[in-house]
């Protein structure tokens, strides 16, 4: 990997997440995170016990920068290099569908259903008055019996 060209007071105000944009800008390509870190330790001029000692917050500061993406086999890339990949197909018909758009001679009817009284009272929407479901229910008064007791 080539030399990475930060000055001093640049190092002083990055953290570990900005020196690995930084570095897999610089590298264009996807890296394992045991490298990335590598690096970032090595352009941060770092002692290498900081490896053993902060891979673990180096993950979870991946993990959560949004600038970041975890792909398979653990390599991690920026996150814009992978999210122009996706195209979608779309046809305008299944547009106009999916959308919910209504139909002109669809709209008139549903205009002119909207004009008409709907009355729930009507008896036609009444059960049969000869099933009670009710008939068999007994109420029970809690305060007459306590009375009796006394």
């Amino acid at each position: 990997m080539k030399k990475l060209k930060l000055t001093e007071e640049q190092l002083e105000t990055m953290s570990y997440s900005d020196v690995a944009e930084y570095v897999l800008e610089q590298n264009g390509k996807k890296m394992k995170i045991q490298d990335l870190f590598m690096e970032v330790i090595k352009a941060m001029e770092l002692p290498e016990s900081e490896f053993e000692a902060h891979i673990e917050q180096f993950f979870g500061l991946l993990s959560t920068d949004k600038r970041f993406i975890m792909l398979e086999k653990g390599f991690w890339d920026l996150k814009d290099n992978h999210s122009n990949k996706v195209k979608l197909d779309i046809e305008e018909d299944e547009d106009e569908e999916e959308i919910g758009l209504v139909d002109e001679d669809v709209e008139e009817e549903l205009e002119e259903t909207d004009d008409t009284e709907v009355n729930y009272d009507d008896e036609s929407l009444d059960d049969d008055p000869e099933e009670d479901d009710l008939k068999d229910l007994v109420v029970i008064d809690t305060n007459d019996e306590d009375a009796d007791m006394m």
